[in-house]
């Protein structure tokens, strides 16, 4: 628990600092912004901060930090530090000024940022993987919660439907009709879901592994036969939400183009992403505790729990709740493990829905040039669901490509985000070194995953080094010509 206590505080000291280093060093300032100047009544509104922030964090959490940080645990309380130092100075510096970006470019989607800063060429891959990746995003946040309300009540097809229509409504609807109204409720209810568990933990004081006594990969150890993943680089693509994720960058222009003033840009995207870190730690902590807590193991407290070690994040989830938490829990982990991934899919298919009508510039006013765009996503959607629903292993494999391509994702934000840094003759390291680290991860997990090529961990690792060395090199090279030194 000390190392729980200790993380707890780098990240609220981390948010005080480091976050105001960060705006200052981006420079906030009374510009206009989109939300007024473009204001449409649809996508372009502006909200109260509050419901901003509560939105933003309900968009880009989901159950991203319950799930991703439970899994995280397994490895032991080296999660922490991903947990910690990732959010700092990598996860909320990245939503901090992709968000921020999209304000000073007219509330701009992240294919279009890219583009402006590291070419057309790359904006037109990028549109493509990001929209695909938003497909995946939708498809897998439909199936997660048709299945656990299949297991309470009706079929599975039919809830993934009844996810299907409300999808098609919430995306074609301006953003302060459902989103603006009822997110707010759900994010309360994640938020104080957390809060509760903290206190349990506070009160019961659990003996958990320490990091100076157990800074090791604790699940190699536990199952020597089964677990294979290494720390690095599974660790940074399993814990994504909570740490750094790609798919947050598709999510701040959203709320980009609701903020009135350039100063609640900290609050909001650097904050969110602080408050999604504590989110992930208490669950990770959580986790410890069902995994390796004292009694040893801890899940033996709780009857059902019968898989032990490879119960899964969602069990564990309503496990815990139902136990610690009662009835109210019941209800929290009802809205944490169904409503938090079908509010995460919609906001998914509205970002697709902006980006693509950014590409081929078609106004949105008009809700049969939003059903131009929809259908053909939705259709994508549903088609890759079914394949999904039909295949034993289909979501576990659709889970393992979006956690990879998020991660991939987030890389080309920070480059993106590096250049804008160097541009504008501001400290480009701050995005600079999560982006070498983040470029080292994604291509040494290509390499070693047996989801991707499955190379001898030797040579995977050498080509990862390689690729962070070809990434440095280019950097500089690219840097030298631009700045003329």
């Amino acid at each position: 628990m000390i190392s729980f206590l200790l993380s707890l505080v780098a990240l609220v000291l981390g948010y005080l600092l480091y976050g105001r280093f960060v705006e200052r060093v981006f420079g906030p300032d009374d510009r206009v912004t989109p939300a007024v100047a473009k204001a449409d009544g649809l996508d372009y509104i502006v909200l109260p901060n509050w419901k901003i922030f509560m939105i933003q964090f309900l968009n880009i959490a989901g159950t991203g930090p319950i799930f991703g940080a439970i899994m995280g645990a397994k490895f032991g309380p080296v999660a922490y530090l991903w947990i910690v130092f990732g959010c700092i100075f990598a996860g909320s510096v990245h939503d901090y000024l992709s968000g921020m970006l999209s304000m000073r470019h007219d509330g701009a989607g992240l294919p279009k940022l890219i583009g402006e800063y590291l070419g057309n060429t790359t904006r037109a891959v990028m549109l493509v993987f990001t929209v695909f990746l938003l497909i995946m995003v939708g498809t897998v946040f439909v199936y997660s919660p048709a299945e656990i309300l299949h297991s309470m009540a009706g079929d599975a097809q039919i809830w993934a439907i009844v996810i299907f229509a409300y999808y098609i409504i919430a995306t074609m609807l301006p953003i302060d009709k459902i989103i603006g109204k009822i997110y707010p409720l759900f994010a309360f209810s994640l938020l104080f879901m957390a809060a509760a568990l903290m206190i349990w933990l506070f009160l019961h004081w659990p003996t958990l592994p320490e990091l100076w006594t157990n800074c090791y990969n604790m699940g190699a150890a536990a199952e020597p036969d089964t677990w294979k993943d290494a720390i690095f680089p599974a660790l940074f693509i399993t814990v994504a939400c909570g740490a750094i994720s790609g798919f947050h960058a598709t999510q701040s222009p959203l709320m980009a183009r609701c903020v009135k003033s350039e100063k609640m840009g900290r609050p909001i995207f650097y904050g969110a992403m602080i408050t999604e870190g504590i989110v992930a730690l208490i669950w990770a902590t959580v986790a410890a505790w069902f995994f390796y807590g004292d009694p040893a193991p801890g899940y033996t407290l709780i009857e059902q729990a019968t898989k032990g070690f490879h119960t899964s994040a969602p069990a564990v989830v309503n496990l815990v709740c139902n136990d610690w938490l009662g009835i109210v829990g019941a209800i929290l982990a009802m809205l944490g493990v169904v409503a938090a991934p079908i509010t995460s899919g919609d906001t998914a298919f509205r970002s697709a829905r902006l980006i693509v009508a950014e590409w081929f510039k078609l106004d949105q006013r008009p809700i049969a040039k939003r059903l131009m765009i929809c259908i053909p996503l939705f259709i994508a959607s549903f088609g890759l669901l079914m394949w999904q629903v039909g295949n034993p292993d289909g979501f576990n494999t659709i889970w393992q490509y979006f956690g990879w391509s998020n991660q991939t994702l987030a890389v080309f934000t920070l480059w993106t985000v590096t250049v804008f840094l160097v541009r504008k003759q501001k400290c480009y390291w701050i995005t600079l070194i999560p982006a070498l680290f983040m470029t080292t991860v994604c291509s040494t997990y290509f390499f070693i995953s047996k989801q991707m090529l499955g190379l001898p961990a030797t040579l995977a690792y050498s080509l990862g080094i390689a690729c962070l060395l070809v990434a440095i090199v280019w950097f500089f090279l690219w840097y030298r010509k631009n700045c003329k030194l």
